[in-house]
This record gives structure tokens, C-alpha cells and sequence, in this order.
């Protein structure tokens, strides 16, 4: 019996206006190589200067993982050999990082499990190739970008784990407001390392790098794919090598890059340039007391403030800023159960914000409105359900208020048994099977004829009432 012992290598880039060592702007999409100058394109003579927000940045991401910051840290020159590399060294941290030994808590099926945290460390970003046909080319606009390296212990023994850890770390980067996490932009990368053992075993197997991972599914589907084809490579007897292996998606599977480098072969040693830095107790404590609720905290006082399940309030702290957008709308709702709040936040708001490729912060949903909305459907009953969730899609269209929409669209529910008796002759009429199941004892049938009685008046009766008016002509009462 063999388990997956796994590593992950996560690269964050910081939001700075500055790039890490010179005064070049970070900013996304500008044309290639107009964001460089002789320090991040390593001409002979520059001279790198420490962007201090950076560090500053690194020791609060360190806190919020529970590691030890450090009061002495430097830089050390990482040597390797590549074309978006213009100096053909990276400007990195080795022996002294700013922060080592700390832990992340994951929610596993048994319930929680401690990830430890071996390092997290500052350096300098590489610039990226482009391949096109024959030709490779390089934008250097993104060297020199601030990189902040969270180098976890190999504590993860499944790929849902793996997910979930970086689901978790990803929520607490973008709450600290350091980053914005985005992978499509680059700003969030991924490196996982995996061997297998026998379970059970206290010895490290061979180890597979895996990159190209573009995402956290391709970082989930790719160490499963790793443990599979390193558990058969075991069972037939065949030598497991170390190497660096890339996620091919279309194929779903791993492919060979190169051999596997290790710490020696790059040849680290202290970056002449930068002196070493001191980060006083002072200024770690000052920094600490900038860090804001963290998503763990957020989702217990969810909980108790609000009486929100544990799923739900996970759901709604995952990102910041739907966080912020749920407790807007959870303090000027008037009743103690905002539970209904959070089911049309969690179920249809979600889905139509999942349909326009949004968040669900980004929706133009006044708190007014949308709360008006859920009192017209819950408790006035002045509107069906249906109705109601059509309602609010049409409010992320036009930002116009639930009764407008309402009244243009005549959607108000018809709650008059008088006015419904003639739709409901009809379905009793046009149903004479269900009728018949109804009245030999299948009770399932009523609701089948209720959902008839909700086709004919396109959504606008009351389900309850029909259903009353129903039971009470086919019980003959």
C-alpha cells in the first residue's frame, strides 16, 4: 500500500507600484520590455536597491502563516542559465529567509490538519518567454517583479489536500491585500513536488518536480496523475528518477523536461550588491498589528454573530471582498435569522454572478434592493420563488429595484383562491392520471399537480395556496 508524500512550491507576486530592486513599474499588460532599466536587465555597473514595501509585505505574509520572522535576513545570488533570465542569476534568499517554521490548517475530512510551513522567502521574478513557430521570444517586463516564495513541508499526502491548502493560502494572500492571487495573470504560480512510499514508511521516495501548472485543478489532476504512474513504475519494479516534469492538459498526463536540480547546483552565494537587513522586533510587532481578520476568523464570527453553518460562512469568507459584500447586507437586515440571507447570497445571486463570469461583490446589487427582494419573496409572498429568481437576474442587468421590475414585467404572485380556481379546473381537467394517483394515496401526485397549476400561471401563483385549494376539491372537503 503506497502513499503520495507531497510538497508544494508556491510563487506570489506582490502588489507593489515598484518592481523589487529598481524603481520600474509592475504593471500588468504594457508592451513588452517597456517596464526595464539597467538594474532589472543586469547591465555591467547597476546597482539593485531594496524595495522596502516588498519586505514589508514578506514579514506579513510570514505572521499570518505562524512563522518565526527573521531579525536577520539577507540575499543570495541563485545561478542558472536561461533566456528570460538577463543576468543569468536570480537575486534570491537561501540560508536566511525572512520568515521559516511556520504552519497552515487545513479542513480535511476528518477535520483539521496542520500543513507546516518551511519557509517563505523574498526574490526577484524572471521574465517570460514567448514561443511562436520556430521562434522563441522574451518580454523582460515581469524580471525583476517582487516574488515572494512559500515553501511548505512534504505534510500533504493527497491531492485534495494540496487543493484545499492552496484554496486556504490563496484567501489569506489576497485578505492581507499583498497580492491578487490572479494565476491567469501569473501573479499566483505553483510548483508541486511528490514521491510515494509505503504507508506507514518514515523514508522519503524519489521525487518528481511537476510545473506548468495553471491552475489549482491542474495542480489537483496532476498529482493524481504522478502517484499513478510512480506507483506503477514501483509495483513493476522499474528505478522512480528524479526530474522535473511538465503538465501536459490536453494529453492529462506528465512529461519529462529535465533532470532534477538540487540546491548545489546553483551555486548560491551572498548577494554582494545588498547588505543584510535587520527587521527589529519593533517593526514586527508594528506590522502585526496591520494585519486585519484572516479568513479562519472571519468564518468562526460568521458563525456566531450571524448563525451561519460552517459551510456556509466558508463559503462566503472565501474571497475578501464577497466577505465585505455578505456582512454588508447580513447588518441591515432587520431579523436575527440571516439565514436567508445567505441562501439567495450562496444559491441564485452566486449563480448569476457564475454566469457573467463575476464575483458575486461585482454584481451592481444595491443592499437595499437585494434585501427588498428577498422580503417581497419570504415574506410578503408578494412574488413567487421562480419569479423572484428572475427578478434579481434582471436586477443585475439593469440595477433597477426588485418593484419596478416587478410591476413592468407583471410578476406579482396571485395569492386570491378565487382568481386561481379556473387554472386550477384546468390542470384537474388536463390531469386526470395524477388526479387518480392523488386520490389512491399517492401524495407525491399534489405536488406534481401544483407544478401544473405554477406552468399555466407562468410563475405567479402561490404555491401554498394552490396546493390548499388542490387538496381541499380533490379530497372532495
Amino acid at each position: 500500500m503506497y502513499e503520495a508524500v507531497i510538497g508544494l512550491e508556491v510563487h506570489v507576486q506582490l502588489k507593489t507600484k515598484a518592481k523589487v530592486f529598481c524603481a520600474c513599474s509592475t504593471e500588468f499588460g504594457q508592451e513588452p520590455n517597456t517596464q526595464t532599466c539597467p538594474v532589472c536587465l543586469g547591465f555591467p555597473g547597476a546597482l539593485p536597491v531594496l524595495n522596502f514595501t516588498a519586505l514589508e509585505y514578506a514579514v506579513k505574509v510570514g505572521l499570518a502563516l505562524n512563522c518565526s520572522v527573521q531579525e536577520f535576513t539577507k540575499f543570495d545570488r541563485k545561478h542558472y542559465y536561461y533566456p528570460d533570465l538577463p543576468k543569468n542569476f536570480q537575486i534570491s534568499q537561501y540560508d536566511l529567509p525572512v520568515a521559516k517554521e511556520g504552519y497552515l490548517d487545513i479542513e480535511v475530512g476528518s477535520g483539521q490538519k496542520r500543513i507546516r510551513i518551511r519557509r517563505v522567502h523574498l526574490e526577484e521574478d524572471a521574465g517570460k518567454l514567448i514561443h511562436r513557430d520556430n521562434i522563441s521570444l522574451v518580454d523582460y517586463n515581469r524580471a525583476g517583479q517582487p516574488l515572494l516564495e512559500i515553501v511548505s513541508e512534504p505534510d500533504i499526502r493527497s491531492p485534495q489536500e494540496a487543493y484545499e491548502y492552496l484554496v486556504d493560502l490563496k484567501s489569506i494572500i489576497q485578505y492581507l491585500g499583498v497580492s491578487d492571487c490572479d494565476m491567469e495573470k501569473g501573479t499566483l504560480r505553483c510548483d508541486a513536488n511528490i514521491s510515494i512510499r509505503h504507508k506507514g514508511a518514515s523514508v522519503l521516495g524519489t521525487k518528481s518536480e511537476l510545473k506548468n501548472l495553471n491552475s489549482f485543478k491542474a495542480v489537483k489532476d496532476s498529482l493524481e496523475y504522478e502517484a499513478q504512474r510512480q506507483q506503477g513504475l514501483a509495483e513493476s519494479g522499474r528505478e522512480i528518477i528524479q526530474e522535473t516534469r511538465l503538465w501536459d492538459e490536453k494529453s492529462s498526463r506528465t512529461l519529462v523536461m529535465r533532470s532534477k536540480e538540487e540546491a548545489k547546483d546553483y551555486r548560491y552565494f551572498p548577494e554582494p550588491d545588498l547588505p543584510p537587513f535587520i527587521i527589529s522586533r519593533e517593526k514586527i510587532a508594528q506590522i502585526r498589528q496591520g494585519i486585519p481578520e484572516l479568513p479562519k476568523e472571519r468564518r468562526s464570527r460568521f458563525q456566531k454573530e450571524y448563525g451561519l453553518s460552517q459551510y456556509d460562512s466558508g463559503i462566503l469568507v472565501s474571497l475578501k471582498n464577497n466577505a465585505e459584500y455578505a456582512e454588508e447586507r447580513f447588518r441591515i437586515w432587520p431579523d436575527k435569522n440571516k439565514k436567508l440571507v445567505a441562501n439567495w447570497l450562496i444559491g441564485p445571486l452566486t449563480a448569476i454572478a457564475a454566469q457573467r463570469n463575476q464575483e458575486i461583490f461585482q454584481l451592481e446589487i444595491s443592499p437595499e434592493d437585494f434585501l427588498e427582494l428577498i422580503e417581497l419573496v419570504e415574506k410578503k409572498q408578494a412574488i413567487s420563488n421562480l419569479n423572484g429568481k428572475a427578478v434579481l437576474e434582471e436586477m443585475a442587468k439593469t440595477g433597477k429595484p426588485p418593484s419596478v421590475i416587478i410591476q413592468e414585467k407583471n410578476l406579482s404572485q396571485i395569492s386570491d383562491a378565487g382568481s386561481l380556481e379556473k387554472d386550477i379546473d384546468e390542470v384537474i381537467a388536463e390531469n386526470a392520471s395524477s388526479v387518480n394517483d392523488f386520490k389512491s394515496g399517492k401524495t407525491n401526485a399534489l405536488m406534481f399537480l401544483v407544478g401544473q397549476v405554477m406552468k399555466k400561471t407562468k410563475g405567479k401563483a402561490n404555491p401554498k395556496v394552490a396546493q390548499d385549494i388542490l387538496k381541499r376539491r380533490l379530497s372532495g372537503e
